[in-house]
């Protein structure tokens, strides 16, 4: 066969390339390979305490009981699939568990409505009393407010301590950090001082250990020497405080118009990102003080808004690949009940107690939504802002695993032996990466607490080995191997 080309006149071109693309792989390295929670709670820094995401999930708890005692009522609450075909009354929904708890693979193939949604409101109870919050952001900011320098620093010598008593009780959540000011000219030197008089007080209590991993979450980010600045204090704390290097990590927050754009239109995160020098890990989305920056008026922000989801859009675009999380924002209606019980023990009227089921109903399902709208645009974390938006949270989440467990399980095992078929023979296997993204579908999925890593096993063929090592192709490797 005539070729013009031989293959010394290509070398240069070929070493080029392989430059190229070795760059290019440092700078988009994929997704983390560790686990992402689902979901940050944020809570006001002088409501903290150790036993906070404890009490959360309680809460949480008595709020099911009274609001949804069973799988049927919270299911019609917030609109699940196949809701509309279970029964009406709580006998009949005792009687379906039942009949499910004693044979739950036969009611998932005859009766998957109730499976599902007796699967769902069993383990998001489990999941409340186990691990109720994922991660939690003490909040000097939005959820804090400006205080007398006095009353803010003694909050945050209090936070730290009891984040130091949390980690001896085991009672802190997976994921924790702390959400300072921003860094305006108006209170860039009250954040620093927070940050400064938490982490002293902090590693003095602990002898230099933090919460692994521990955030700093820097909100209404504009410009990237804004987060240099972040990134330089925490490298010359850490090593005065004998903190690891890299040990405080950075969370930024997307909440104004130049977090986008920068003043030559250019996208802005990433050089947002790139000025962390690698401390960044996610960056947030803040819908309203977004769309407030925009000058849109307070009753048309919400979390659907044109506005919202194209800020959505550059930040899935401009951060693809490179391993910083994304995470959506808050629903800001509170599934909260408008009457309370009067201080001398009178009980409420039926009507007060229709109007409080109904509230909680409405904030629930409208949570449970903006939630799954958020899954099925890709950003599988998101913020809670009170115990009561946990039980639609997780059933948000779990509902999106389950509702492809099976397309998704028959995929990644044609996955599995398709490939390693193609080793055998020599050939190569070019679905790696979409292979990978369903393997971490998985992950995310045990994670939380939708599956459990025996289901998955087998429902994938993997083992919890194979599952534990996060890489498609360190499973295919191993598989070779054997």
């Amino acid at each position: 066969m005539k070729r013009t080309l031989n293959a010394e006149s290509l070398q240069e071109i070929a070493a080029r390339l392989e430059q190229a693309h070795k760059a290019f792989h440092r700078r988009y390295p994929g997704p983390p390979a560790d686990r992402q929670p689902i979901h940050a709670v944020y809570g006001g820094a002088h409501l903290f305490r150790s036993g906070t995401a404890r009490r959360m999930g309680e809460f949480a708890l008595r709020s099911l009981d009274e609001y949804a005692p069973d799988f049927v009522a919270f299911a019609k609450a917030i609109g699940l699939a196949g809701a509309d075909r279970l029964p009406g009354t709580s006998d009949a929904a005792a009687s379906i568990a039942k009949s499910i708890e004693a044979n739950p693979e036969t009611a998932r193939r005859e009766n998957r409505p109730a499976w599902f949604a007796h699967t769902i409101y069993s383990r998001i109870r489990e999941k409340l009393r186990r691990e109720p919050v994922e991660d939690f952001r003490i909040d000097f900011e939005d959820g804090y407010g400006n205080r007398p320098d006095n009353e803010e620093d003694g909050h945050a010598v209090s936070a730290a301590g009891e984040v130091s008593a949390g980690m001896n009780s085991g009672e802190l959540p997976p994921f924790i950090g702390i959400r300072i000011k921003p860094f305006t000219e108006e209170l860039r030197e009250r954040s620093m001082r927070t940050l400064d008089i938490f982490l002293t007080e902090l590693a003095t209590k602990t002898r230099g250990e933090l919460p692994r991993p521990f955030y700093i979450t820097l909100p209404k980010v504009t410009l990237p020497d804004e987060v240099a600045a972040l990134a330089d204090i925490c490298s010359r704390i850490e090593p005065m405080l004998d903190l690891e290097p890299g040990a405080l990590r950075i969370e930024l927050m997307v909440e104004t118009a130049q977090a986008i754009f920068n003043e030559r239109g250019e996208a802005n995160l990433l050089p947002l990102v790139g000025a962390a020098r690698g401390r960044c890990v996610a960056v947030h989305y803040g819908p309203y003080d977004y769309t407030a920056s925009l000058a849109i008026a307070a009753p048309y922000q919400p979390m659907v808004h044109f506005a919202s989801d194209f800020a959505r859009g550059v930040m899935q675009v401009a951060l693809a690949g490179t391993g910083i999380r994304i995470g959506d924002g808050p629903t800001n209606i509170m599934p909260i009940p408008p009457h309370r019980a009067a201080k001398d023990g009178a009980a409420l009227s039926a009507r007060q107690m229709d109007e409080n089921r109904a509230a909680v109903h409405q904030g629930w399902k409208l949570h449970f939504e903006n939630v799954r709208r958020s899954l099925g645009n890709g950003f599988y974390q998101g913020w809670d802002l009170h115990p009561a938006q946990l039980p639609p949270r997780y059933a948000a989440v779990y509902s999106f695993f389950l509702e492809n467990l099976d397309s998704s399980s028959e995929r990644l095992r044609n996955f599995v032996e398709k490939a390693a078929q193609a080793t055998r023979v020599g050939q190569v296997f070019d679905d790696a990466a979409m292979a990978q993204g369903l393997l971490n579908y998985f992950l995310q999925a045990i994670n939380c607490g939708a599956l459990t890593a025996d289901e998955v096993q087998a429902l994938t063929s993997l083992t919890q080995a194979e599952l534990r090592s996060g890489s498609f192709v360190q499973i295919l490797a191993r598989r070779r191997e054997a």
